[in-house]
């Protein structure tokens, strides 16, 4: 069988390190772009290259952003005193898409996850803490997921705020969403539901 020229295998290659995306799904890409017209496929390209070089993360709450803040950390109708904190910024995306939530969020970039070897000083936990010290908000909301680690995570951040003088109203997201599920999966009305339904926290 013949091989398959060094740019193609290298495509393949690279589309394999993305994931949920094994071989054979890699060549089906791979196929795909080969077969459109150059306009198309640079089209693509370029748009990987702007995020790659246009795209960082919000200095104030890691939400993704092609200025120092966010759309939403520079919009002054947002309620200043609600902080809702999510483990990523699709997890933020799926909640602003509800219409229900009209406060500032805070971004972790992940979850405590010690078999995975992801810790506290991986997360955004120590900007988070500093945040909510400055006492401009009056509630946290914990929309971390309902897993395991989402939950360890949300205990683990509210025991670093502790020490404060006074701490905010710490809620959390009504579980009518099913334990061990991903809030990106979650339709709007469930969502919308358990943001109106939130239950303070211990």
């Amino acid at each position: 069988m013949k091989e398959l020229t060094e740019s193609v295998s290298r495509m393949i290659s690279e589309f394999e390190k993305l994931p949920g995306i094994g071989k054979k799904s890699a060549e089906r890409i791979a196929y795909y772009l080969l077969k459109l017209d150059k306009q198309d496929a640079m089209a693509l390209a370029d748009s990987i290259t702007a995020v790659k070089e246009n795209v960082r993360y919000c200095k104030h709450c890691f939400n993704l952003a092609e200025d120092e803040l966010c759309d939403i950390c520079k919009d002054p109708r947002r309620n200043q005193a609600i902080l809702c904190i999510v483990e990523q910024p699709q997890d933020l995306i799926v909640l602003e898409q509800t219409g229900s939530y009209e406060g500032l969020y805070h971004v972790l970039l992940g979850r405590l996850a010690p078999l995975e070897k992801i810790t506290p000083d991986q997360l955004t936990i120590a900007a988070l803490v500093k945040r909510v010290q400055s006492g401009a908000f009056r509630e946290i909301v914990m929309g971390t997921n309902p897993t395991v680690e989402g939950d360890a995570t949300a205990y683990y951040i509210i025991s670093q705020l502790e020490s404060l003088a006074e701490r905010p109203k710490i809620t959390r997201l009504a579980r009518g969403i099913t334990t061990g599920s991903n809030l990106q999966f979650a339709n709007k009305e469930m969502l919308a539901d358990a943001i109106a339904e939130r239950q303070e926290m211990p």
